[in-house]
């Protein structure tokens, strides 16, 4: 059951949408979904080559050349991502849809890892969708149709596992700083701009093919995932949990369930990786239903 306001493809169209991190992926995939209900975009990312190829695809799906703003955006620098919501507000007056989708991978970073590095990660998966949230939801509040902000989280940043500690933590952030958002936005009068947090499933994008050049057989295609947002804000959700083709809806509830009664059974921290506790987390998934 819904439980905050929903945002349809009529609610939607005519209108435009700024997606950072719009070039390739899951980012571009959307603003191609976006683009075919009529939609006017506003793309950001870091690569002016993508960002020039993305344009050239889009271009026909689109009503009018005008109709397609293309901003080399750093969404770690605050006044950057400001300069790209008054680029977005001058142009079209307004924003449907905010999708802060900036993001860069790591693997094996531990917690005392080169600051270097963590600070490369936090600053773009966290801060940059703080950046994105500081910088256009006062602007949107006051839009009298149905908008929204949706935050691109991931599964890492629930369940944790280990390994990839600075990407865990960032996404972590990302999970709370948009409950927090949803909620805020609930206790303002009027207010018709909704949060919604976006947690893909395996996608094979730039960021995951890791020197692949076919998609896994257990990956989502990012169009699958541009689908999947859309159908489930149309439903009123707030956490947009996507399955793919290895893992179901009840296999990441079940994690999910295992991963908040480490704390309420003050079992180890991440016991689902600990020697004492692989046979009754095998136990305990042994009848989950895959896909």
């Amino acid at each position: 059951m819904a439980i905050q306001s929903s945002i349809t493809a009529a609610d939607l169209r005519g209108r435009a949408a700024v997606i950072t991190g719009g070039a390739k992926g899951i980012g571009l995939a959307l603003a191609s979904r976006l683009a075919n209900l009529g939609m006017k975009l506003c793309l950001a990312d870091t690569d002016a080559g993508a960002l020039q190829e993305a344009r050239s695809t889009l271009a026909p799906l689109l009503a009018s050349p005008e109709d397609l703003r293309a901003e080399v955006v750093d969404v770690s620098d605050l006044e950057e991502v400001r300069r790209l919501k008054d680029v977005a507000y001058g142009t079209f007056g307004e924003v449907a849809l905010l999708v802060n989708n900036a993001g860069v991978e790591s693997s094996g970073m531990k917690p005392w890892d080169g600051p270097e590095a963590w600070e490369r990660i936090l600053n773009v998966n966290l801060w940059g969708v703080v950046h994105g949230v500081q910088a256009f939801t006062e602007a949107m509040i006051p839009q009298d149709a149905p908008s929204a902000i949706v935050n691109v989280g991931s599964k890492e940043g629930i369940t944790t596992p280990p390994g990839n500690a600075a990407y865990s933590v960032s996404k972590a952030g990302v999970k709370v700083l948009t409950e927090q958002l949803a909620h805020e936005l609930r206790q303002i009068d009027g207010c018709r701009v909704s949060a919604h947090l976006l947690v893909p499933g395996f996608t094979f994008t730039s960021l995951t093919a890791r020197g692949r050049t076919e998609k896994p057989d257990d990956a989502w295609t990012p169009d699958q995932v541009a689908e999947f947002m859309l159908q489930s804000m149309a439903r009123g959700d707030f956490y947009i949990l996507c399955p793919d083709n290895s893992v179901s809806r009840e296999m990441d509830e079940r994690r999910i369930r295992w991963a908040a009664e480490d704390l309420i059974q003050n079992r180890p921290a991440l016991s689902r990786w600990h020697p004492d506790y692989e046979g009754p987390f095998a136990r305990y998934m042994e009848d989950v239903k895959k896909p």
